[in-house]
């Protein structure tokens, strides 16, 4: 087994030698939960069909990058704090990559992809190169949660100049810890939200708040219908939208592309 402490915090762990796309393979399984109970988990260092947000193709080298995906079964019964789950998965994957880069700043962009200041990565505070990006999918009354951390991946294979890897960064990876730390962190921040069914209340508001580098910057976000909002991020709402001040106006947006201002 490669994933031993990881193994042990899942209530059901598969590694896959090679995979089209953990999330559909762990869709298939979403009507039996028997078997793959609340917290089962897929993983593979070979994913050849990753999908990102708005249906972007995720590839990258075998070997290079972790894929896990995460079938939750024990949702907050509130559809509005549902909405947290992404980031909350966000969340948890920040504080399991901070873990093993304690030279590097890490932070959440809105809604969910974990970048890294600091270093190589940009320079402190810039938060500009992506180590992960999440994608969650709702099927009936589960969620599924995919993750894709850039883990080996060289410099000269990362696929856009604002990502990175640990390796890209000098460090070498413990994958079991990670994977151990991600799930420990995601199922705990679950755990509080369906207790409270409320993010506020249960302190994941918070706590993604105080992670996220998308706050107090000049953002623009390509909403899903076309149109685009260009002004200052300002908050989280209760609902985990992101409040932008725009011509004067706060807009509250449930969805879109974000783009830092230093990549503007």
């Amino acid at each position: 087994m490669d994933f031993p402490r990881a193994a042990a915090v899942a209530a059901r762990f598969a590694m896959l030698p090679e995979t089209g796309s953990t999330n559909t393979d762990l869709r298939e399984h979403a009507e039996d939960p028997a078997g793959w109970p609340h917290l089962s988990v897929l993983t593979t260092r070979n994913q050849t069909a990753g999908r990102g947000r708005l249906d972007r193709v995720w590839t990258a080298p075998a070997g290079a990058s972790l894929a896990v995906s995460v079938l939750l079964r024990r949702l907050p019964a509130s559809i509005d704090a549902r909405g947290w789950i992404p980031l909350a998965a966000g969340l948890a994957m920040a504080e399991a990559v901070a873990a093993q880069l304690p030279d590097h700043e890490v932070g959440v962009k809105w809604p969910n992809d974990v970048l890294i200041g600091g270093g190589e990565a940009g320079g402190a505070g810039t938060f500009t190169h992506k180590i992960c990006g999440i994608l969650a999918e709702a099927t009936g009354e589960t969620i599924i949660v995919g993750a894709g951390v850039n883990t080996a991946m060289t410099a000269e294979e990362l696929p856009v100049p604002t990502a990175t890897s640990f390796a890209a960064l000098g460090a070498e990876v413990d994958e079991d810890r990670l994977l151990a730390d991600y799930l420990q962190a995601l199922d705990g921040h679950l755990t509080a939200l369906v207790a409270a069914d409320d993010a506020v209340r249960s302190g994941l508001h918070a706590s993604v708040t105080g992670r996220c580098v998308t706050l107090g910057r000049d953002v623009r976000v390509s909403l899903p219908g076309g149109e685009t909002v260009q002004g200052r991020a300002m908050r989280l709402d209760a609902d985990g939208r992101l409040v932008v001040l725009a011509d004067e106006i706060e807009r509250a947006i449930s969805a879109g592309d974000v783009v830092h201002a230093q990549a503007l």
